[in-house]
């Protein structure tokens, strides 16, 4: 079906730009050219080693959510489910929202104190102990989700060329999501042979986090969900107190300023 309707549409080819006519040459050399041409931009270079870094340490509690709330609930798969649901019932919402308000004027401050907010919400996933609050926190927190990445997408698509954006986007998102699978290899282990058995009555961790995440199976995986959002939500932070970052949209032209060349 996709393939089909873009047969349809008309797609009109981007004016050359001197980023684009840099960026030709062999194969190789237009597959390197987005990682160079990311580089050389500290505003969107230090965007993008945010978003790795938020990936990175809050894929630790995601991949998790399922395994730990399983745990907590003697393996209530209706809980589970409930909260998956509501988790769901937010992405949307917060997608029908972006369409209809159309995000911050200051794109990057949706991005970076979306970042913030989000890791705080991902930590209260570990505080929490029943349905109810699981199922509103995972509401609020994919609530948000289209608010970051849509921010994060209309700066990249303001500030890079369109006919260089097909080679820079594919080195973004691979930079961006290449620490996820990392996190996700990670968090098992982690859990299984670390924080789980440290979080038993008699494990290392009990008697400093036992009474804000008990003892009980899961307890050391919400540790872990805790951990990882408080260290998310610093990442967004750490961005926001980077000069180059936190004014990429007043530093990087947008590129319909920019005269374009035959």
């Amino acid at each position: 079906m996709a393939v089909s309707i873009l047969l349809l549409v008309r797609i009109p080819q981007p004016a050359v730009t001197d980023a684009g006519r840099k960026g030709r040459g062999s194969i190789w050399k237009e597959s390197v050219y987005g990682f160079r041409y990311i580089s050389e931009r500290s505003s969107l270079f230090g965007l993008l080693l945010v978003f790795f870094s938020f990936n990175l340490i809050a894929t630790f509690g995601f991949t998790l959510i399922a395994p730990m709330i399983l745990a907590r609930t003697g393996n209530n798969a209706v809980v589970l489910g409930s909260v998956m649901s509501a988790s769901g019932a937010g992405g949307v919402s917060g997608s029908l929202l972006l369409s209809v308000w159309g995000g911050p004027k200051r794109r990057i401050k949706g991005v970076l104190f979306g970042l913030m907010i989000v890791g705080l919400i991902t930590s209260l996933l570990g505080v929490a102990s029943e349905l109810t609050t699981w199922a509103l926190i995972a509401f609020f927190l994919t609530f948000l989700v289209p608010t970051i990445n849509g921010s994060s997408q209309a700066i990249w698509q303001a500030k890079v060329a369109p006919d260089v954006q097909g080679r820079v986007f594919a080195s973004r998102l691979l930079i961006a999501q290449i620490s996820t699978p990392i996190s996700m290899l990670l968090a098992g282990p982690l859990a299984d042979r670390v924080f789980e058995p440290a979080m038993a009555s008699t494990g290392s961790l009990a008697p400093a986090f036992g009474a804000l995440v008990g003892n009980g199976p899961g307890s050391g995986m919400a540790l872990m969900f805790i951990i990882s959002g408080i260290l998310a939500s610093i990442t967004g932070l750490v961005g926001y107190s980077v000069y180059v970052i936190r004014n990429a949209e007043d530093i990087l032209p947008d590129h319909d300023v920019v005269v374009a060349r035959p």
